[in-house]
């Protein structure tokens, strides 16, 4: 039982004991005034009177002590709830501790991998772009070396064309 309502109804309970002795207070003290009233108006019916006076006052006096006992046992048990309520604070407070530590510990946990993360990133991403580098700079070199071998072999080719032709020419003659 959560101890906020329990101290709640504990304090309820001893609220209405408290209010429940106040009332036999007041009719034993309502009856001995009617009872007194009555005495000096039938003075003859003063025997009777007074054991009416007595029960009555007995009987409040019953209601008094049961009030208090009821009273006492609601105190007892108001005592009981304030110790469990404490209980429950410095355990409610520990566990919210442990929770905390978990919490920071787990979000190191993650940012931890996070950096393990970017720096992975990070690396990939130089690969890459040294990667690209080295591919541009090879498909340069090749182009220059293409446009070298087509040079070479043009002239080449040229040389060969004109000897050719030089040749047919020298034979036709």
């Amino acid at each position: 039982m959560n101890p906020l309502i329990s101290a709640a109804s504990v304090i309820a309970a001893g609220l209405a004991v408290g209010l429940a002795s106040i009332g036999p207070g007041v009719g034993q003290g309502t009856a001995a005034g009617q009872a007194v009233e009555g005495i000096v108006r039938q003075p003859e019916a003063e025997d009777k009177r007074k054991q009416k006076i007595l029960s009555t006052i007995r009987n409040s006096e019953e209601l008094r002590r049961g009030a208090i006992e009821q009273f006492e046992r609601a105190r007892a048990r108001l005592r009981k709830v304030e110790m469990e309520a404490d209980e429950y604070r410095t355990n409610g407070y520990s566990e919210i501790e442990r929770e905390k530590v978990n919490l920071i510990n787990a979000t190191l946990d993650s940012l931890k991998r996070l950096e393990n993360f970017k720096n992975e990133t990070i690396f990939f991403e130089q690969q890459r772009a040294i990667n690209q580098v080295r591919q541009q700079v090879f498909q340069q070199t090749l182009k220059r070396a293409l446009g070298t071998l087509n040079s070479c072999l043009n002239s080449e080719l040229h040389f060969r064309t004109i000897s050719d032709n030089i040749g047919i020419l020298g034979s036709v003659e």
